[in-house]
């Protein structure tokens, strides 16, 4: 039986000759690129609880929060840090804390505005990852969107180069669109961050990201169902956590199925950033580092999607550019 988790994920750095040589950022040509392997999510927890809640995972043993500008509770996610540091007896530099760039704030001085105003809202004096959350800008007057992309990350490269970021990375991306950014950048992302479940395994985009040498934080490990995105209302997909192949693994292993998905998603090599909350989801979450399972239950979770058609529960950023 193989174990799934380790605690830190490192990835050598790496250059594909298809996109010829580029200038990969210093946390990966320093040879050792180290990211918590299961984060913290932060969207669509409540301002009234979201610093509890963030201040119970640092204690729990989370050193990963994912936010964003657009999720409306940074300030409650900083003063969340603030607590769960102080409470847990940490430093900053302990922790890894991820957010992103908005659509509205691709123009590059509201780009700068916009991470000066994460930090402010955190409360910290730098970010450890910043990602383009869409590849898709918002024109502040008129409100329409357009798929642009290479500006705002050309800022963010600059950026960069400031004690303020450490890491730059995407979201979202289509493969069309992570090639160009690479064909006309200096910069390869550090990270990609963007949906991937049992439902939706992206199996060969996760492929390309390992030759890539890009890191791949998986949003939604649950494949949950999210009210604010219709889905087909005569076919509902079946909830991952009910799925009768997860929840018979799950007995067996004696873990939860949200366990068994994290361990499946962490075995494929993806950093997973589930979110809760209430602290016993908080803690159940965070004990899939306890969870074992074996390369036949793994096997048995990658066939899960073959009884669900690919299901991708957010829409392609083209046609959306929604907070996730």
């Amino acid at each position: 039986m193989k174990t799934f988790i380790p605690w830190t994920l490192s990835t050598a750095a790496a250059a594909v000759a298809a996109f010829g040589t580029h200038d990969l950022q210093q946390p990966l040509t320093s040879a050792v690129f180290e990211i918590p392997g299961i984060g913290f999510g932060t969207w669509l927890l409540d301002k009234s609880n979201v610093s509890e809640a963030v201040s119970a995972a640092i204690q729990t043993g989370y050193r990963h929060i994912d936010c964003a500008t657009i999720y409306g509770n940074q300030k409650e996610v900083g003063k969340g840090i603030a607590d769960g540091l102080k409470k847990a007896n940490l430093k900053r530099s302990d922790i890894w804390v991820t957010s992103k760039l908005w659509n509205d704030h691709h123009e590059p001085k509201l780009a700068v505005e916009a991470l000066q105003q994460t930090l402010v809202d955190l409360g910290i004096e730098y970010l450890d990852l910043w990602l383009m959350h869409w590849p898709v800008s918002t024109s502040p007057k008129t409100g329409k969107n357009k798929v642009r992309y290479l500006d705002a990350w050309h800022t963010m490269e600059k950026l960069h180069k400031t004690p303020q970021l450490r890491n730059i990375g995407v979201s979202n991306f289509s493969p069309s669109e992570l090639k160009d950014l690479i064909n006309h950048s200096s910069t390869v992302p550090a990270v990609h961050q963007f949906e991937v479940h049992p439902y939706l395994p992206q199996t060969d985009f996760l492929d390309y990201h390992r030759e890539l040498g890009i890191q791949v934080t998986a949003y939604s490990p649950f494949a949950n169902t999210n009210p604010i995105y219709k889905l087909q209302p005569d076919d509902p997909p079946h909830l991952l956590t009910e799925n009768v192949d997860m929840l018979a693994i799950a007995a067996e292993r004696g873990c939860t199925t949200a366990q068994v998905a994290l361990v499946w998603g962490r075995s494929r090599g993806c950093v997973v950033i589930p979110k809760a909350s209430h602290v016993e989801h908080i803690k159940e979450n965070f004990r899939a580092l306890e969870c074992r399972l074996t390369d036949e239950d793994l096997e048995r979770v990658d066939r899960v999607s073959d009884s669900q058609a690919a299901l991708r529960l957010i829409p392609i950023p083209s046609s959306a550019g929604k907070a996730v």
